[in-house]
């Protein structure tokens, strides 16, 4: 148990860590010399931890406007009236890494035999799908060794067949079969693809904008966010005036945001070609002597860098979107609660679901595509926040509205079938 807790807390919770095994086991596979073998494994943990350094400064640069939604109506939301997701993982924490260890040897079981040639790659993800599906497993009056293997049953389900599925729309956008993506953006990048194949134009894309010469800053990625991420801070801090901290000023917190945001895209984007360019490679030895043809699924900011644009828009989209379909909701009471704003769901899973809406159908497609995803992910959030509302609900008011959502609903409704 000792063992497995070290495993679990120091590797597989540690995703350059991880990733720099894969890169070694790889290397080593097609036998490398050992400098190679050192140089890969390094610059892959490097690439991963520059990746993760980017993704936080993103995080960071709009996660105050989540905090300053929660904070204005914390007064009006339903309050979980079990664990929440820090008790709760202080309760059945052993059962999460338990379902995690277990699931991982299904997992590879199922990659090697099945046709789902599928590695699961994305670290933090390997902790949260059986963190969901546990609490799923709860919520449904399961405990002991049937939650465990419950738990450890659907995260291995998830790991494998979802990258599975969404494989070939990331290859329509990348125009590379040797890695796909594993993420809880899966459902509403299925939704966005889908809608935008329908619906889009291929012969416009996202990445096609023509600016005049005094506006052709606009071409570069970071400033664009950056000045997308001002504005929208403009507009929140005067409706709501929390936002600032006190002795500084809108104007100010929102150039900082902003800046902070476009650096953050360069750092992500150079850690995912750096990433790329190193693990790619070193898991054919994976591919080839371990599991014949299996593919990593890696994270979704991978596909950020092939169309940056679209991930913007994605984002705009998304918030926009949502936040209509939220204030109808909380001014009906559709869902019997305060649903907030859901920042970090709308720039990640909608930014990749916009991504995959590009590859099916242009600059129209990523937008309707996005659009609908963005509908959908409200939805799915308030059925969600109400099925977990013994555990976890207050953690899905803030990262629901994806596949966490949707299949941990599914999770738990199966989990009562057996109680």
């Amino acid at each position: 148990m000792v063992v497995l807790q070290f495993i679990t807390d120091n590797i597989l919770r540690n995703p350059p860590l991880l990733l720099a095994l894969v890169a070694a086991i790889g290397l080593i596979l097609q036998r490398k010399s050992v400098a190679e073998i050192i140089k890969g494994a390094l610059l892959t943990a490097i690439g991963m931890i520059i990746l993760n350094t980017g993704v936080n400064l993103l995080t960071g640069s709009i996660s105050p406007i989540n905090a300053a939604f929660q904070a204005t109506i914390s007064g009006d939301v339903v309050a979980s009236e079990g664990l929440n997701d820090v008790t709760f993982t202080g309760s059945y924490g052993g059962d999460i890494g338990l379902a995690m260890f277990f699931g991982l040897i299904f997992h590879l079981l199922l990659a090697r035999f099945t046709r789902a040639k599928i590695i699961f790659l994305t670290g933090h993800m390997i902790w949260w799908f059986p963190f969901i599906f546990v609490a799923a497993g709860v919520e449904g009056g399961l405990s002991g060794a049937p939650l465990i293997i419950f738990g450890a049953i659907c995260s291995a389900l998830y790991w494998s067949f979802m990258p599975w599925v969404l494989r070939k729309y990331v290859w329509a956008v990348t125009d590379d079969e040797s890695f796909t993506i594993g993420h809880p953006t899966g459902i509403l990048s299925l939704i966005s693809g889908f809608v935008a194949k329908k619906v889009g134009n291929k012969e416009k894309s996202t990445e096609d904008f023509e600016v005049s010469k005094n506006l052709s800053f606009f071409r570069e990625t970071s400033i664009t966010g950056g000045i997308t991420i001002f504005v929208m801070f403009i507009i929140v801090g005067l409706i709501i005036p929390s936002l600032v901290p006190e002795g500084s000023n809108l104007m100010i917190t929102s150039i900082n945001q902003g800046l902070q945001f476009g650096a953050g895209l360069v750092i992500l984007l150079q850690g995912v070609r750096m990433l790329i360019n190193q693990i790619i490679p070193a898991f054919q030895g994976i591919s080839e002597k371990l599991i014949p043809n299996a593919i990593p699924a890696f994270d979704c900011p991978i596909l950020f860098n092939y169309k940056p644009n679209a991930a913007l828009i994605g984002f705009v989209v998304a918030m926009i979107t949502s936040t209509i379909c939220i204030i109808i909701a909380n001014v009906t009471n559709m869902f019997g609660l305060i649903l907030i704003p859901l920042v970090i769901t709308s720039f990640f899973e909608c930014g990749a679901a916009a991504v995959i809406g590009e590859g099916q159908g242009g600059l129209r497609g990523s937008v309707i595509g996005t659009v609908i995803a963005a509908i959908v992910m409200v939805i799915v959030m308030g059925i969600s926040v109400n099925i977990y509302s013994g555990t976890i609900q207050n953690w899905m008011l803030i990262f629901g509205g994806n596949d966490f959502s949707i299949f941990g609903t599914i999770a738990a409704w199966i989990a009562g079938l057996f109680t």
